[in-house]
């Protein structure tokens, strides 16, 4: 999928979206979603067959920058498998630095995680949410299925919508 390069209504700063390797995803997952486990923990077995994207902050700086695309803070960031038999599609591992959190950059990635879903063929997509989130997927659209569960002290609800 081509790079992103978009201006959210609630983003400060323009944001280019673009896929990225699982290695650069581990940072940002470790930080924000369990700081307080090893790096190891926020690595999945099966990253080597996901696709992951990030969000890019382009500061001031990079603006003069004739390859945006590479420039910039990875700020958001995303990883999406899908099962050819079944045609689901699974995020994982979304994370947003704190700084960025409430200003359009996590909407924006999931749009785009969402959009190279359906490219992809995938005919549904779900993830397990913290429940804090929740609000936040059923503005896209997902519904929560069965009962809460945790993993580790965290509460969690899977949830789901189909694609077109």
């Amino acid at each position: 999928m081509e790079p992103c390069h978009t201006t959210s209504a609630f983003a400060p700063q323009p944001l280019t979206i673009r896929p990225i390797s699982a290695a650069d995803t581990y940072a940002l997952r470790h930080a924000v979603l369990w700081p307080n486990k090893p790096l190891s923990y926020a690595q999945l077995p099966d990253d080597i067959a996901g696709q992951h994207f990030g969000a890019f902050a382009l500061i001031s700086s990079d603006a003069d920058k004739s390859d945006k695309h590479e420039s910039g803070e990875l700020v958001s960031i995303i990883s999406l498998f899908i099962d050819d038999e079944s045609g689901a599609a699974r995020f994982r591992k979304f994370a947003t630095s704190p700084a960025w959190q409430g200003k359009g950059v996590g909407s924006a990635l999931l749009a785009y995680t969402i959009e190279a879903a359906v490219r992809a063929g995938a005919t549904s997509i779900w993830c397990d949410a913290r429940q804090s989130a929740l609000g936040f997927y059923q503005r896209f659209g997902m519904g929560g299925e069965g009962e809460v569960f945790f993993k580790e002290e965290v509460p969690y609800l899977r949830m789901s919508r189909a694609l077109p």
